[in-house]
């Protein structure tokens, strides 16, 4: 059985390093004294899990899981009345999007590597976009991504 917080551990990771922005689970990520950080930083939601990844093949070893990831834009910190804004949501998302970037020089895999654990693989990844939603109330623009992945045990 593939274990699901590894994966999401290294999903979380990966995503800190694409954004430069810290990353929550579930929750608002928190500061070293476990107070909120400011926005811009990402939510992210662990979804369903398939342990059938509907292939010819299937041999147990393999397992889907699906996540959204909410990329949250917020004020400049230190400017009186600035708010987020759609650029900076965007710009969020175009980094999110860098998970399922391919090798610029069109080798097989990905551009970035995903860490899921010892003796696991990620062999696909696919990412939607979802939408996004705004609240003028907050200086709050999100954009969301979904994104499914191809688990499979090598060891």
């Amino acid at each position: 059985m593939i274990e699901r917080l590894p994966v999401t551990e290294g999903f979380q990771a990966l995503l800190e390093t694409l954004t430069g922005y810290p990353v929550g689970r579930r929750t608002v990520p928190l500061d070293d004294q476990g107070q909120p950080l400011p926005p811009p930083y990402t939510l992210l939601y662990p979804l369903d899990r398939a342990d059938d990844d509907n292939t010819l093949a299937d041999n147990g070893k393999a397992v889907v899981v699906d996540y959204q990831a909410t990329f949250v834009s917020g004020p400049v910190p230190g400017e009186t009345d600035s708010r987020g804004g759609d650029d900076q949501a965007q710009w969020l998302a175009d980094r999110g999007w860098k998970v399922v970037e391919r090798p610029a020089d069109g080798s097989i895999g990905y551009a970035h590597t995903l860490n899921v654990g010892d003796g696991v693989d990620c062999w696909r990844r696919e990412a939607r976009e979802a939408g996004g939603t705004s609240d003028p109330n907050d200086a709050i623009i999100t954009s969301v991504i979904r994104y499914r992945l191809y688990l499979a045990k090598t060891a």
